[in-house]
């Protein structure tokens, strides 16, 4: 499935040692590049771009608090920062017909005179919002328009304005004026708006028979309880940021915002509690989409959403065992090289996690070696960039741990472009509850997938778009590029000098092909949880303790674990293709910026981004 460069040299990779610097000094257009709206920019439609714009901003009306993230509720926008939007049904009503408006809009250019870049953006649009409007039908559950949290359960271990509403006032709500203080307050007034709209919906699902499972429930049962009690603390995280905050208005308005907390946030979360503690009372252990009241057909929309594909939960399930097959395959010569023979390559890896070579120091001194060690993957990687794009970005990005009352219930690690306006960083957040979570041979690779050239690299580009193309994200486009930012790395060298690091990055994309299998396995063919686990264990060598919280996201988030691999393989295939039918004009850094340039996009629209290379190419 990977293939190798043999144009990439040792004396290339040693040339790309010089991390960030690299990208300081190379033009944004290091040759010729392959620029996806190039071709047709003498069709360029004025009335297109403003009827894109149009689809956008009526969108963020509906979710301003996105319009903060993007960076773009200023000027005329600038009040948005002061609310979360309409709730209640008649406020996804309202969603729905703008929706439907935005989507008859799309189709009305159909047959109009556009460029590639403009016609794809209103490809993108059809896409989404006809798959978000088939979700919104659907009896119960939240839909996340052009984004990748689709829930049946709108509070849970991993879903909830509990989880939602601290990390936004933390790291995305502004705080740079005193205006910025009374938006601030006026948002923080709404979140108990939020919270009951959300318990309305949770008791009128439980009321049609829709209860999470008891394992599920545990989980968030404890951290809402946690959540509880940090509020209850001077406002909490809630409230931290006046507090803290440089601004002498910001810290006259804490103790309003400290009230609002205490007088309306926190019985509003006991609220929620109350009902997750009634539900529990109910909840049996079945972990699938396949035990609540329309569950099939849940699932999927789910899987047609996640992964923009027809495929169906059973070939997906067969895809993702060929696919696994085909990786161990790959694994198996390093394990015996590496002195690692008997066992199957699961239990290999079984082996070599338990290696103390690989394992990171204990608590506070672990925890800092893996910040530094992040660190060094990303300094390097960045020096590799000149080699395998046409034109680059310099990403504003950090690196955070996941706030501790969130760590339970969140993967090993995710990460995310910043605002568009590059007011707020791209970030790669790190689950560090536990250092035995990760492994210096899989840490590099979680590194790429995560930041460069993965999801902040990625979002960079995005954010370069049209704004609803940085609205609009398809996680079988973004995981997929994840993924195989992960190959770029390895491609460009990351693991010529660590074979072992090589086992952690294909272990990584079994990992992927694993949840294609266990997800489909879950939600379609009735498995246990137990069995979902110790697929993983067993047959991919993966850790118990990170299974055990990646188990449950699959079954809050059905099908979104499917979306990785799915997107990767199309990636590659598409990459294969271009290899055929280009052959000798086939170029590694053309291909690679002519589809991070296209944009995040279903796979369908990516395949016509990959024809349009192809064609230009040829010339």
């Amino acid at each position: 499935m990977t293939d190798n460069n043999s144009n990439f040299t040792r004396r290339q990779a040693l040339y790309g040692l010089g991390g960030v610097s690299a990208l300081a000094l190379v033009p944004g257009c290091a040759g010729v590049a392959y620029d996806p709206g190039s071709a047709g920019n003498a069709l360029a439609n004025d009335a297109a771009d403003k009827a894109l714009d149009a689809i956008a901003y009526d969108m963020l009306r509906h979710e301003p608090g996105r319009a903060t993230g993007l960076g773009v509720d200023t000027g005329t926008y600038a009040d948005w920062r002061g609310t979360f939007g309409a709730t209640g049904e008649a406020g996804r009503e309202a969603y729905r017909q703008t929706l439907r408006k935005g989507l008859a809009t799309a189709r009305s250019f159909a047959d109009q005179p556009l460029s590639p870049d403009q016609r794809t953006s209103f490809e993108v649009v059809e896409s989404a919002f006809s798959s978000a409007l088939e979700g919104m039908a659907l009896p119960y559950g939240e839909v996340a328009v052009g984004s990748w949290r689709n829930a049946p359960y709108l509070v849970i271990q991993n879903v909830g304005g509990y989880i939602d509403f601290p990390r936004f006032f933390a790291a995305t709500q502004p705080l740079r004026d005193a205006q910025d203080v009374e938006y601030y307050l006026g948002r923080l007034n709404e979140v108990d708006a939020v919270l009951d709209g959300e318990l309305e919906r949770i008791a009128e699902a439980r009321a049609k028979g829709v209860v999470p499972p008891d394992f599920l429930l545990d989980k968030t049962i404890a951290q809402m309880e946690a959540n509880i009690l940090d509020a209850t603390n001077n406002g909490g995280a809630y409230a931290a940021p006046l507090l803290t905050s440089e601004m002498d208005a910001a810290n006259a308005a804490s103790a309003r915002a400290i009230g609002i907390v205490d007088a309306q946030i926190v019985p509003a979360l006991k609220r929620q509690l109350a009902e997750l503690k009634f539900q529990r009372g109910l909840a049996d252990s079945d972990p699938g989409m396949w035990s609540q009241p329309d569950g099939e057909q849940w699932y999927s929309w789910a899987t047609s959403a996640s992964t923009t594909t027809s495929l169906s939960p059973d070939e997906i399930h067969r895809q993702g065992l060929e696919e696994l097959a085909e990786l161990h395959g790959r694994m198996d010569p390093i394990l015996r090289e590496i002195g690692y023979t008997q066992g199957t390559v699961g239990e290999r890896m079984q082996a070599l996690s338990r290696d103390p070579r690989y394992k990171f120091a204990p608590g506070d001194e672990g925890r800092q070696e893996i910040m530094d060690f992040i660190w060094e993957q990303i300094n390097w990687i960045k020096g590799q960039m000149p080699r395998a794009f046409n034109q680059l970005v310099d990403p504003n990005m950090e690196v955070r741990r996941i706030p501790v009352n969130e760590e339970a219930g969140a993967p090993g690690a995710y990460g995310g472009a910043g605002s568009k306006d590059g007011q707020i960083p791209g970030r790669f957040w790190i689950n560090l509850r536990t250092t035995d979570l990760h492994r210096k041979y899989d840490l590099p690779d979680l590194t790429f997938h995560e930041s460069i050239p993965g999801h902040v690299w990625e979002g960079e580009y995005s954010n370069r778009l049209p704004l609803i193309r940085s609205i609009l994200a398809f996680g079988a486009f973004s995981e997929g590029w994840a993924l195989y930012g992960e190959q770029l790395a390895d491609e460009l060298g990351a693991y010529d000098d660590f074979k072992v690091g090589r086992l952690g990055y294909l272990q990584s994309l079994a990992f992927r092909a694993c949840r294609l299998v266990v997800d489909t396995g879950l939600h379609d063919k009735r498995w246990t949880g137990d069995q979902a686990r110790q697929f993983f264990v067993e047959r991919n060598g993966s850790k118990a303790e990170e299974v055990a919280s990646e188990v449950d996201r699959y079954c809050s988030w059905p099908g979104q674990a499917c979306s990785y691999k799915i997107g990767h393989s199309e990636i590659v295939r598409q990459r294969a293709r271009a290899k055929t039918e280009l052959g000798a004009d086939y170029d590694f850094k053309a291909f690679n910026t002519a589809v991070i340039l296209g944009g995040n996009a279903p796979l369908d629209v990516v395949g016509k981004t990959v024809d349009r290379y192809i064609a230009t190419a040829r010339g």
